[in-house]
């Protein structure tokens, strides 16, 4: 449902508005949060931060529009706000365009016309909001960022209504590449960089084609996330791929006598999501935490050169789909009670 807030101190218009969208209100598509005033509108933002569009009154007590505008646009920069006013002459026009405004619809209202403007103003919204949810979930693409995108991403709406934290079903998968520590002594640093990164290049591509998403590289490690449907087979999938194109690549090093292998860890469960960091450096990085993080992680250190390693839980799930081995009951760090694990073969 859209949530949108319309700024006006004409008393008439709220009704007009509420019977001319009775049939969208109904159908819960749309809903109006109603100020008669700027500042109003300003107290409504802070009320209902999903607000996605602002309908807006030029001529108001109080604070007229085009001020709400400059308001807007400094803390609400993702409302888009489309002018509903009488005042259509073109330096209004040109002010309110100049100050962020999306559209201008003149008074008096056709609401065809309004109800399509607003289509098409929820689509731009709808749009700009994908582009940043993709940005925040893969913390790669932050390398091609532009700095003004960053910028915006440490502003107060990036860490209010974008980074809405929230429980989510995942699976979590961490990647090692085992004994990569002893080359990264022994070799050139462009080296080490460049193996580094063309073993991750292969991981990240499998993880991909899964539908998972990168979490984080932590040194010379993965920690993948897979959401949806089948999330648990999925990750599975990947795991058993990486381990696949980690296998059959070359022998790396000075004199060809290191073999590249992965030790991976899974577990599937309920993990918290948001962004964790420091809001005083703007530094903060959108992950998942919990014990089914941990977990995974722990069932990685576990893990052998070449193994994939579950937990029961997870064997439970995927056993009519993966074979299987039961690797045996094993004490994990920081947990209290041991647990059985299983290694996926294939």
């Amino acid at each position: 449902m859209t949530k949108i807030l319309v700024a006006d101190d004409e008393v008439d218009l709220e009704m007009l508005i509420k019977q001319k969208f009775r049939k969208q209100i109904r159908e819960q598509k749309y809903e109006f949060v109603f100020a008669l005033n700027g500042n109003e509108a300003l107290a409504k933002l802070v009320e209902h931060p999903d607000i996605s569009i602002l309908l807006s009154d030029i001529n108001m007590p109080e604070m007229d529009g085009l001020s709400l505008l400059t308001k807007i646009s400094e803390s609400n920069p993702l409302v888009k706000a489309v002018m509903v006013s009488a005042y259509g002459d073109m330096d209004n026009i040109r002010t309110a365009m100049n100050r962020g405004a999306f559209d201008f619809v003149c008074k008096p209202v056709n609401f065809n016309d309004l109800e399509l403007t607003i289509e098409k103003t929820l689509k731009h919204v709808t749009q700009i909001r994908k582009t940043l949810q993709a940005v925040k979930e893969n913390s790669i693409l932050r390398m091609y960022v532009d700095e003004n995108v960053l910028n915006f991403m440490g502003t107060r709406e990036f860490e209010t209504s974008l980074l809405t934290n929230e429980t989510l079903e995942v699976s979590v998968v961490f990647i090692d590449i085992c004994s990569f520590t002893a080359i990264s002594e022994t070799q050139p640093a462009d080296v080490v960089v460049r193996l580094l990164n063309t073993y991750f290049d292969a991981m990240v591509k499998e993880i991909i084609a899964q539908g998972g998403y990168i979490d984080k590289f932590i040194g010379d490690a993965i920690m993948a996330v897979f959401k949806g449907d089948f999330h648990l087979d999925r990750a599975v999938e990947a795991s058993l791929a990486v381990r696949k194109q980690i296998d059959e690549m070359p022998a790396q090093g000075e004199h060809g006598g290191y073999m590249p292998k992965v030790s991976i860890g899974i577990n599937s469960g309920e993990v918290i999501s948001g962004n964790i960091g420091s809001a005083t450096l703007r530094r903060l990085d959108y992950t998942v935490i919990g014990d089914v993080v941990n977990t995974a992680q722990r069932l990685q250190s576990a893990a052998m050169p070449g193994q994939i390693m579950v937990n029961e839980e997870c064997y439970e799930q995927i056993k009519d789909s993966f074979h299987c081995q039961k690797v045996g009951e094993m004490s994990l760090k920081n947990k209290a009670l041991s647990m059985v694990a299983y290694e996926v073969v294939q």
